[in-house]
C-alpha cells in the first residue's frame, strides 16, 4: 500500500513538473513571436527572452523553495497555478500596451528590447518557476528516497521543457497562433489549480473573470472585438487587414490601403516588404524594385529569356515582373517560409501561372545543394542575375552576408552575371554596409551602389550590384528611371565607405550583423517617434488646432534635426493660416537655414516659393523677388530630370506669374496644358497669364479653343466655365 502511494505521489509530482516546465518553454518560444511584432527578431530579442526567462525561473525556484517550507504544498500549488494563469493573461495585455509606449523608443535598442521583454515576461516566468520546488517538496515529505526522487523530478522537468519546445516550435505556433496559445496555457494552468485544490474559492472567482477576459480577447463577435481592443486584450481591430497568418517563421499580413484602386501592402512581422496596385502590376512601387528593374533591363540587353534567382520571395512582386517581361525565363525564388508564398498567392495577386519556381529552403542550403550536385557531375543552372531580398533593418541572416556565401554566389553566376543586393543602412554612421562592401570586394572586383536621395542620417535603402566584369549600372538607371530621385556612388566613394569597416571581413566564424546594425535600429526608433509626432500634428491640423500642431512639429525637430526642413515648412504654412506673417517668414527661413546643415542638401524650391509669397504679402518686394528666382532655379533643376512633369511645369508657371512675368508663365502653363488638356485649372491659369500679359485677343482665342475642346469631350460643366470666361474677355476687349 505504501509502495503504491509512493508511486502515485511521484507520478503526480512528475506530471506537475513536466507540465509546468513545458508551459515555461512554450511561453518562451511564443515570446519571440509576440516581441517580433514590435521589435523584430534578432540576437537582441532572443538574448533578452532567454535571459529574462532563465532569471524568472531562478527567482521562482528560490521563492518556491521558501514557500514550500512554510505552507501546505497542495494548497500552495493550487494558488501558484492560479497566479501563473493570471500572469499569462497579463502577457497579452502588457505586450499590447508596452508596444505603444513612446518613452521606450528613447532608449538604446538593446535596452529597449530588454525592458520590453522584462516587463512582459519576467512575472510569468517567476510564477511558473515556483512550481517545481513546491512539487518536489511535496514528494520528499511523503517519505520517498531523496536522491532518486530529486533525480526523477529533474528528469521529468527537463523532459517537459523538451516537449514544450518541440510542441510549440513544430506544431502549436503554426497551428494555433501565438495569442491563442497564451490563452490556452492560461486556461490549462487554471484547470491545474482547480485539480490540485478544488476547495479554494479564489480559483472560481478567477475562472469567472478569466472567461470574461477570454471572450473579449478571442471571441469573433463585433462587440467583443471592439471592447477587447479597447482593453488591450487583443490588438485593435484593423479592417484593412485582409489576410494574416502566423507561420513557423514570422507573422504575415496583407493590408489593403484602398479599394479603388486596389492598393495593398505585404507585411512580415509588421515590417513592410512590398506594395502593389493590382490593376497596375507593372508599376513598381518600391525603390529597390525600381532599381532591380532598371539594372535588369539594361544589363539583360537583347536577351528574351533570363536565368534568375531571387533570395527571399516576400510579396513576389519582382519575380512576377521577371516572368511578365521575360516570359519563359528560368525564374527561381528561394523562400524559406511556405507561409509567405501562401500569403502572396492568397491575397497579393500572385498567379499560379506567374512563371515562378519557388524553392522552400534557406537560400544557403539551396545553393549548397546546387554546388554539391555540380561536383558529382549533374547539370545545374547558372544565373544571369541573383537578387538578394532577404535583409531588413531589424534582422539580417548572417549566413547570407559572409565571404563564404559570396564565393558560392559567384560560382552560380554566368561570366557576365551580377549579384544585386537590397539592404538598409544609415550612410553617415552605419556599420553594416562598410563591412559588407569590404566583404563583397574580396569576391567581386566591381561594386556599384545607388540609394535614395535623402539626408545621410536617415535610414535608406541601398542597392549594391556586385559583378565579375565591369558593367554600366548608372547608365541603366538613367535610361529606365528618369523620374526617380537617386544618388549614385562612384568607385572612389564606394572605396571610402568600405574603408570605414577598418578591414572587417564578415565570415561564417565572425559576422556580428546585429552589432553592425545598431545605428540602423536606433535610427528606426527615431523615425518611429518623428512619425508619431507627424501623425499627431496632422490630426491637430485637421481639427483646426494649429497651435498644438506646431508644438508637435517642434517635437519632430527635437527628436531628429534631419526632419527640420519638413517640419519648419509645415510650421510656416500653419502660421500663414493663423495670419502671423512674421512667424511665417521666420519658419520658412529656419527651414532654409536647416537645409544648409543637412547632408546632402535638399532642393528647397517649394520653401523658397512659399517664402517669396510671404515676403510679397509683407511688403518686401526686393527680398520676395530674390526668393522667387531661387524657387525658379530649383524647379528648373527638377524639370530637367523629368521634362514632361506637369507638376513642375505648373510650379514654374506659378513662380513666374507671381513675380509678374506673365509671358514666361504662359509658356510653362501652355506646356502643361499640352501634357494634360483635360485639366481645367491648367487651362484657366494659361488663359489668365496671357490676359494679364495684355494679350486679350490671344486669351480670348485660348478660351474659345478650351470651350470647343470640353464641348467635344462632353464635359459640359467645364465648357460652361470656359464660355463664361469667353464672355468676360469679349466685354473686356
Amino acid at each position: 500500500m505504501t509502495k503504491n502511494k509512493g508511486f502515485l505521489t511521484i507520478l503526480v509530482v512528475s506530471c506537475t513538473v513536466f507540465f509546468s516546465n513545458a508551459c515555461i518553454m512554450i511561453v518562451e518560444l511564443v515570446a519571440s513571436r509576440l516581441i517580433a511584432k514590435h521589435l523584430g527578431s534578432s540576437l537582441y530579442t532572443w538574448t533578452s527572452i532567454i535571459g529574462i526567462v532563465l532569471a524568472g525561473i531562478a527567482i521562482g525556484n528560490y521563492t518556491g523553495g521558501r514557500l514550500a517550507d512554510r505552507y501546505h504544498p497542495r494548497k500552495t500549488l493550487s494558488l501558484l497555478f492560479c497566479l501563473a494563469s493570471v500572469a499569462c493573461v497579463t502577457i497579452v495585455l502588457l505586450n499590447n500596451l508596452i508596444g505603444e509606449w513612446m518613452w521606450l523608443w528613447y532608449l538604446s535598442w538593446p535596452v529597449r528590447v530588454f525592458t520590453h521583454v522584462t516587463l512582459v515576461f519576467l512575472l510569468p516566468s517567476i510564477l511558473l518557476g515556483t512550481i517545481s520546488p513546491v512539487a518536489a517538496t511535496m514528494a520528499l515529505k511523503s517519505g520517498l528516497p531523496t536522491g532518486r526522487t530529486v533525480g526523477e523530478i529533474y528528469a521529468w522537468g527537463t523532459a517537459g521543457s523538451i516537449a514544450g519546445t518541440f510542441l510549440a516550435g513544430f506544431y502549436l505556433i503554426a497551428t494555433l497562433g501565438t495569442i491563442n496559445i497564451i490563452w490556452l496555457i492560461a486556461a490549462a494552468l487554471l484547470l491545474m489549480g482547480i485539480i490540485y485544490y478544488a476547495k479554494q474559492w479564489v480559483l472560481y472567482v478567477w475562472a469567472v473573470i478569466f472567461a470574461l477576459l477570454m471572450t473579449l480577447g478571442m471571441a469573433p463577435y463585433e462587440k467583443a472585438v471592439e471592447l477587447g481592443g479597447t482593453c488591450r486584450l487583443r490588438e485593435k481591430h484593423d479592417p484593412s487587414i485582409i489576410y494574416q497568418d502566423e507561420t513557423q517563421y514570422c507573422y504575415v499580413a496583407v493590408k489593403q490601403l484602398s479599394k479603388e484602386p486596389d492598393h495593398r501592402l505585404f507585411l512580415q512581422d509588421k515590417l513592410k516588404h512590398s506594395e502593389i496596385v493590382l490593376s497596375e502590376v507593372d508599376t513598381l512601387k518600391d525603390f529597390y524594385e525600381q532599381m532591380f528593374a532598371a539594372i535588369t533591363h539594361h544589363l539583360a540587353g537583347d536577351k528574351t529569356t533570363l536565368s534568375t534567382l531571387t533570395i527571399g520571395g516576400g510579396g513576389y512582386i519582382f519575380p512576377q515582373y521577371i516572368g511578365r517581361h521575360w516570359p519563359g525565363s528560368h525564374n527561381d525564388v528561394a523562400e524559406i517560409d511556405p507561409g509567405v508564398t501562401k500569403a502572396a498567392i492568397a491575397a497579393f495577386g500572385m498567379k499560379d501561372d506567374a512563371g515562378v519556381n519557388t524553392i522552400h529552403l534557406d537560400a544557403r542550403n539551396y545553393i549548397d545543394g546546387l554546388l554539391a550536385d555540380r561536383q558529382i557531375g549533374e547539370e545545374t543552372p547558372l544565373y544571369d542575375f541573383v537578387y538578394e531580398d532577404a535583409f531588413n533593418d531589424y534582422n539580417v541572416p548572417f549566413q547570407l552576408v559572409t565571404k563564404e556565401f559570396n564565393d558560392k554566389i559567384k560560382d552560380i553566376l554566368t561570366e557576365k552575371g551580377v549579384y544585386v543586393i537590397n539592404m538598409i543602412d544609415v550612410l553617415d554612421k552605419g556599420g553594416f554596409m562598410p563591412a559588407y562592401l569590404n566583404t563583397l570586394r574580396q569576391t567581386f572586383p566591381y561594386l556599384y551602389i545607388v540609394t535614395q536621395n535623402a539626408p545621410e542620417s536617415f535610414r535608406s535603402t541601398f542597392i549594391i550590384t556586385a559583378a565579375k566584369v565591369p558593367v554600366d549600372v548608372e547608365k541603366g538607371i538613367q535610361l529606365h528611371n528618369t523620374d526617380i530621385d537617386y544618388r549614385f556612388f562612384d568607385n572612389v566613394q564606394t572605396e571610402q565607405i568600405a574603408a570605414r569597416s577598418d578591414g572587417l571581413i564578415l565570415t561564417d566564424d565572425f559576422a556580428p550583423v546585429e552589432n553592425l546594425l545598431t545605428p540602423v535600429v536606433k535610427q528606426s526608433a527615431i523615425e518611429f517617434l518623428t512619425h508619431r509626432y507627424r501623425s499627431l500634428a496632422h490630426t491637430h491640423k485637421q481639427e483646426g488646432n494649429f497651435t498644438e500642431a506646431i508644438n508637435n512639429y517642434r517635437k519632430m525637430i527635437e527628436t531628429d534635426f534631419a526632419v527640420s526642413v519638413e517640419a519648419c515648412n509645415e510650421i510656416g504654412i500653419l502660421y500663414a493660416q493663423l495670419g502671423k506673417l512674421d512667424k511665417t517668414i521666420e519658419a520658412f527661413k529656419e527651414a532654409i537655414d536647416a537645409n544648409e546643415k543637412i547632408k546632402p542638401k535638399g532642393n528647397l524650391a517649394n520653401v523658397h516659393f512659399s517664402l517669396a509669397i510671404a515676403l510679397q504679402s509683407s511688403g518686401q518686394p526686393k527680398e520676395s523677388l530674390e526668393q522667387f528666382n531661387l524657387a525658379i532655379s530649383g524647379f528648373e533643376l527638377e524639370l530637367a530630370k523629368n521634362p514632361t512633369s506637369i507638376k513642375y511645369l505648373m510650379l514654374l508657371g506659378d513662380s513666374y506669374a507671381s513675380k509678374g512675368d506673365f509671358p514666361k508663365a504662359s509658356e510653362y502653363f501652355s506646356k502643361a496644358v499640352d501634357q494634360d488638356p483635360f485639366n481645367v485649372p491648367n487651362h484657366l491659369k494659361l488663359i489668365q497669364s496671357v490676359e494679364y500679359a495684355g494679350q486679350i485677343q490671344s486669351a480670348l482665342t485660348l478660351a474659345k479653343r478650351a470651350f470647343t475642346f470640353y464641348t467635344q469631350q462632353g464635359q459640359q460643366q467645364a465648357a460652361d466655365l470656359m464660355q463664361q470666361y469667353v464672355e468676360r474677355l469679349e466685354k473686356k476687349k
